[in-house]
This record gives structure tokens, C-alpha cells and sequence, in this order.
């Protein structure tokens, strides 16, 4: 059991209205991918071939800043409702746009083929999620 479900059980409100293992699940691939984006935008930094990578880097940022904020709003006791739904959406777009723009040099940079990866897990974790809210 991830600490992320064990934070989630132990809460005093009780269950949620989401399915806990989803939201556990969205809640660890946001951080993650929160995580691999800014590493990903660093390492972008450190190659040769920068001006390449600007828009790699302000894509990587975008999609860490979405996904943090998606996760710090799924951590709270309120995970439903037209908010929650807007963000899940905006942290899809986001995570689609990171992933295909990593993509395209991702054979030249393992960083941006481990950060789309990481981007697409978060896009699917989200549209569970999504799914199952209703």
C-alpha cells in the first residue's frame, strides 16, 4: 500500500467520493510527472543543442506546474465537482502536449523519452480518474 492511500485512508472524513484506488493512482502519476518535468526541463538545459529545446522546456514547465496543482487539489476532501473535472482536463491537455513534444526528441535524449513516458501515465491515470467521477 502506497503512502498516498494509507494519507488517503487515514483521513477523518472517511471515504471519498472518488474510487480511492484511482485517485491514489492519479494523485502519484501527478507527482511524478510533476517531478520528471522539471528534470526533464533542467536536463533540457544542460544540452548543446538548446535553442532546439525552448519549447520543450516551457511545455515541460507548463505540464510540472498543471500536474502539482491537479495534485494538491485531488489531496483535498472535495475531489468532485465542475472544478475538479476542469483541472483533470486541463492536466490531460498538458500531459498530451508534453508527451508529444518530448517525443519528438526523445531519440536524441533519453530524458524526453522517460518525461513523455512519465506524461502519458499521467494522461491515463487522469482520464480514469476522469471516467470515474462521473
Amino acid at each position: 500500500m502506497s503512502v498516498i492511500t494509507k494519507m488517503l485512508e487515514s483521513h477523518p472524513a472517511g471515504p471519498r467520493a472518488a474510487d480511492p484506488r484511482l485517485l491514489a493512482e492519479c494523485l502519484e502519476a501527478c507527482g511524478e510527472c510533476a517531478s520528471v518535468c522539471n528534470a526533464c526541463a533542467d536536463a533540457c538545459l544542460g544540452e548543446d543543442m538548446l535553442g532546439d529545446l525552448v519549447t520543450c522546456i516551457r511545455t515541460n514547465l507548463d505540464c510540472a506546474q498543471i500536474c502539482a496543482a491537479t495534485a494538491a487539489v485531488l489531496s483535498r476532501t472535495a475531489t468532485t465537482g465542475p472544478a475538479t473535472a476542469a483541472l483533470l482536463h486541463a492536466c490531460m491537455a498538458a500531459c498530451a502536449a508534453c508527451a508529444e513534444e518530448c517525443q519528438q526528441h526523445a531519440s536524441m535524449h533519453e530524458h524526453c523519452r522517460i518525461c513523455a513516458e512519465a506524461c502519458r501515465r499521467c494522461l491515463n491515470a487522469c482520464e480514469k480518474l476522469l471516467v470515474s467521477l462521473g
